[in-house]
């Protein structure tokens, strides 16, 4: 019995063999994967895990893998053209490949200095064209009247429908005194030519005043202009400054904040609020954070919040947050909808990969990209000067301190 058992054992273990052999001789031996190939596969690998669409835009992912590792790639620039093209159908252009120079320049960029032309730009997801968010507070592009949503047709003479958000950026940075020739279009209007001098653009980011309503009401009239690291203390400082000096109700203009640091936006509604959830950040998975606000707020004082076409990313966070919470009353127009959230990542070889891996909810769970924020009272508004914003010409702060004197303004004062 014993010895017929170790014979059926061995005639098993033959045959189990002889299927393994024969199921490996349909595999392909296992080849070393060159430098090239390795980057590709280690961004595929990135997105794979971290990316907000688990559908890939409706495609299989592991073929879009297979087919970019076809073939070696001649250098490193033949596979970064794989790599953008592998991102490409994903049609989202805020998951982007950065080459190590574009790479370092953002690096340099978020530190808060900067210079160039001050123009914060975006792709637009349905038209695909290059858009301005906002120009940036006293720069060369907002002194010289460029508008939100006008759009960049091309950069000395280059067609901007083929180039990157980082590519156009690039293009568009430069050594402070020399000059970019843009060609731009605006609804309604004929293409136009402007010939912008870059100069060092100036990152502080609050103004802040004491200003008086007719009736005489102490206003504090605060300006946002973006959310950088310094943003939250600066703020702070000025609502501190202004409730010393015996102001009874608050403006702030949110208008042309292209945003910045999430944890920026987040910190400052928690200037203003006592208590209750900020924002929701939302993966592939469901609900994966959720910021509150746990005072004391600065000040119970009205306040009311100026947004327009020009209010994107965090301002948006920040203007949902105050309207979902009934702190603030929001004035204007509906703000730009960028409501996802990137996360940036550095590769082997000194490039970066910037992943959109989470979007923004409102406290209400209102999403916000490509929607915007609907504000409560909707006023339109001619284009103003720098010198204009704040003044008898700026016709939705003119509202504002019309709604602030009157006994009907609730918010804040509960």
């Amino acid at each position: 019995m014993g010895f017929m058992h170790k014979q059926l054992f061995r005639a098993g273990l033959s045959l189990l063999l002889a299927f393994w052999v024969g199921f490996c001789s349909f595999c392909q031996p296992a080849l070393a994967l060159t430098d090239e190939q390795k980057l590709v596969a280690e961004v595929w690998r990135i997105v794979n895990r971290t990316y907000l669409d688990e559908t890939f835009n409706h495609q299989n992912w592991a073929s879009v893998r297979q087919k970019a590792l076809e073939k070696p790639f001649k250098d490193h620039e033949s596979a970064y053209s794989a790599i953008q093209k592998m991102l490409k159908s994903l049609d989202d252009p805020f998951t982007r490949f950065l080459n190590p120079e574009q790479y370092r320049s953002l690096q340099v960029n978020t530190s808060g200095e900067l210079t160039g032309v001050g123009l914060q730009i975006a792709l637009n997801s349905e038209t695909g064209l290059l858009e301005v968010v906002a120009p940036i507070a006293g720069s060369p592009a907002e002194k010289a009247g460029i508008r939100p949503r006008d759009r960049i047709l091309r950069i000395e003479g280059i067609s901007t429908e083929k180039l990157t958000l980082d590519e156009a950026a690039t293009r568009m940075r430069g050594p402070i005194g020399s000059a970019v020739t843009l060609f731009l279009q605006r609804d309604g209007e004929r293409e136009w030519q402007v010939q912008l001098v870059r100069d060092r653009i100036s990152l502080n980011p609050v103004v802040a005043e004491l200003r008086s309503s007719p009736q005489g009401t102490p206003i504090g009239y605060l300006r946002l202009t973006q959310f950088n690291a310094n943003a939250p203390l600066e703020l702070a400082h000025a609502i501190s400054s202004l409730e010393k000096k015996g102001a009874d109700a608050y403006i702030l203009d949110l208008r042309n904040n292209p945003g910045g640091l999430l944890q920026a936006g987040i910190e400052i509604a928690r200037l203003w609020l006592e208590s209750g959830t900020i924002v929701y950040t939302v993966n592939r998975q469901g609900i994966q954070g959720t910021f509150e606000a746990f005072g004391p707020a600065m000040t119970h004082d009205p306040l009311v919040v100026l947004v327009n076409q020009g209010t994107a990313s965090a301002s948006e966070i920040l203007a949902g947050a105050l309207q979902d919470n009934g702190r603030a009353v929001l004035l204007g127009e509906t703000t730009f909808g960028k409501g996802l959230i990137q996360s940036l990542f550095e590769l082997s070889d000194g490039s970066g990969l910037a992943v959109t891996i989470a979007k923004y909810e409102t406290p209400n769970h209102r999403d916000i990209n490509k929607q915007g924020i609907k504000p409560d009272k909707v006023i339109s508004s001619e284009p103003m000067t720098r010198e204009q914003i704040g003044t008898e010409a700026d016709a939705q702060y003119q509202a504002a301190i019309q709604l602030l004197t009157k006994n009907s303004v609730v918010a804040g004062s509960a």
